[in-house]
């Protein structure tokens, strides 16, 4: 499929609902937990996406589109979540990622973006020169792969549990 926005603002604006519809209220045993040293638990995935949220999508959409000749990109904190969200429950991170993904989606649909301003650049920290067309699409595949994440981190809670079935269920695999 090539880059669609209508199509890519069709995931984007349902990524909150899922989360919500996967998270909310359930048991802190399923969003605690990661999946060893250096992983992530479902609780610091839903943090990272508010950074993204904040810092990443529409600041980066904001400067392709600017007049600025500077057009280089701040680098993204990944880990930003682990200080931001202290102190704060996943319904309260939930709800803020509602907010700030219908503001963004409101806002991105109030730049009227054409086709010529989906070939503008920018330039990313490691990538160098990217286009609005490749930060828009990413931004989608962002919210699916952590989906598929959240999926994988809360499946693993039970590889042990599943016993010999583990051989049919490839998301404990991976």
């Amino acid at each position: 499929m090539n880059f669609n926005l209508e199509k890519s603002i069709e995931i984007l604006e349902r990524t909150p609902g899922v989360l919500n519809a996967m998270l909310r209220n359930i048991s802190t045993d399923w969003t605690s937990k990661n999946e060893g040293e250096k992983t992530w638990s479902v609780y610091d995935i839903i943090g990272h996406l508010i950074h993204g949220e904040k810092t990443d999508w529409m600041p980066r959409t904001e400067i392709i589109l600017s007049q600025k000749a500077d057009k280089k990109f701040e680098l993204f904190d990944r880990f930003a979540q682990f200080e931001e969200s202290k102190e704060k429950s996943l319904q309260q991170l939930l709800d803020e990622f509602k907010i700030l993904r219908e503001k963004n989606i409101e806002l991105l649909r109030s730049k009227n973006i054409t086709e010529k301003d989906l070939e503008e650049k920018g330039i990313h920290p490691a990538f160098g020169e990217v286009t609005l067309s490749q930060l828009l699409s990413t931004w989608v595949v962002h919210d699916l792969n952590h989906i598929a994440q959240i999926s994988r981190v809360m499946a693993k809670q039970y590889k042990i549990a599943v016993g010999p079935w583990i051989e049919y269920l490839k998301i404990l695999q991976l």
